[in-house]
């Protein structure tokens, strides 16, 4: 009877913590606005050490590729208004333990993936894993959880085809091909825009189809905007809410053009490159990205609900988190598009934990 007595009150003290992780949280709380702070006390260590992490692509391994400053591992997000819960990765596994998780979209939904996968390999290392790829599909499973996480490279969503004369062709209003492999999962986390704006050589279409005629060249807005409609008449008429929740990873910004943020050196044509901290405040100076309000407005008229990783401004802010030189092109690249990893998609991973922990609907 001693033994009872003295387990009980601990079970209870389980209890209380879970259900503080897990209701206590304010469920309308903006984790979107708010600012980078400078912690050097432990609060902002990286929930991952990136050798310890083999599966991470060297194009984000930016320490590994000689980065010679840390500062920018040094700063934690911190919402206006709230806390932003702690990511537990065992309490993740825990919930979505059977389940299947996949992201699409291009190289920033890569950067999201690997970054999730090495919080969750971090926090169950002693646990087996297989990471297979086969084409374009990626996938990271644990079997202790039964869990799997993958990717599927897909930059634009919409279909592409090449035809008998090997023109390369973006049709905007078809998801035939590519919906079908998107069906049957727990979790969805949607991402396309930077493919949209390439020109020149790096036009990764001849032509741009809509209904049966072909354009050799659109606006890129317009036409982004077009396949934006066309994947989420898909996500109307193939998801089931009570089963499959649907996140956007929104708009990855870019830092080529210092002068957005009034960088002394602009006019020599600086860019993230030499930069170690983030913009102070919670406004980015630049002008907005006008992709993000055609997301915003093609979610909005949706009738199946759509999740937004509303993640652009507080990317804005980190001019700091790009590998610039110390990507998969050394000292002849300036990658200013994609994040370092440990870095800015951690916080992505830990505001999609959050909302999921704040969504009351949410069976997970």
């Amino acid at each position: 009877m001693a033994r009872i007595a003295i387990l009980i009150p601990y079970k209870f003290l389980f209890l209380v913590i879970w259900f503080r992780v897990s209701s206590c949280i304010d469920a309308g709380c903006d984790f979107f606005h708010g600012s980078w702070i400078y912690d050097d006390d432990g609060g902002a260590t990286p929930l991952y050490n990136v050798s310890m992490c083999p599966f991470v692509d060297k194009q984000f391994d930016c320490l590994g590729n000689g980065r010679p400053d840390k500062l920018y591992l040094k700063y934690t997000w911190k919402p206006t208004k709230c806390e932003l819960p702690k990511f537990r990765g065992k309490d993740f596994l825990r919930r979505f333990k059977g389940k299947r998780i996949m992201f699409v979209g291009d190289s920033l939904s890569l950067n999201q993936w690997q970054s999730l996968t090495c919080m969750l390999h971090a926090s169950v290392p002693q646990s087996n894993y297989t990471l297979t790829k086969i084409g374009g599909l990626s996938t990271f499973y644990i079997p202790d959880y039964n869990i799997s996480l993958m990717l599927s490279r897909n930059a634009l969503l919409v279909d592409f085809v090449i035809n008998e004369k090997k023109e390369r062709i973006l049709k905007v209003d078809s998801i035939e091909i590519n919906g079908n492999s998107w069906k049957g999962f727990d979790m969805l986390i949607f991402n396309t825009w930077h493919w949209w704006v390439h020109k020149g050589s790096q036009t990764p279409w001849d032509y741009i189809q809509v209904g049966d005629k072909l354009y050799k060249d659109m606006d890129r807005l317009t036409a982004f905007g077009m396949g934006l409609r066309t994947w989420s008449k898909w996500v109307v008429s193939n998801i089931n809410p009570s089963q499959t929740k649907v996140f956007f990873q929104g708009i990855s910004p870019t830092h080529y053009n210092g002068t957005e943020w009034n960088n002394a050196s602009s006019i020599n044509g600086a860019t993230c490159s030499g930069e170690t901290q983030p913009i102070s405040g919670s406004v980015y100076p630049g002008a907005a990205l006008p992709a993000v309000a055609v997301v915003k407005d093609v979610l909005s008229n949706m009738t199946t609900a759509v999740q937004l990783l509303d993640v652009t401004t507080l990317s804005a802010l980190r001019k700091d988190g790009h590998p610039s030189a110390y990507g998969i092109g050394g000292s002849k690249g300036n990658d200013c598009s994609h994040w370092c990893l440990a870095g800015v998609p951690d916080t992505w991973n830990q505001l999609l934990y959050a909302i999921l922990l704040t969504n009351r609907k949410s069976k997970i």
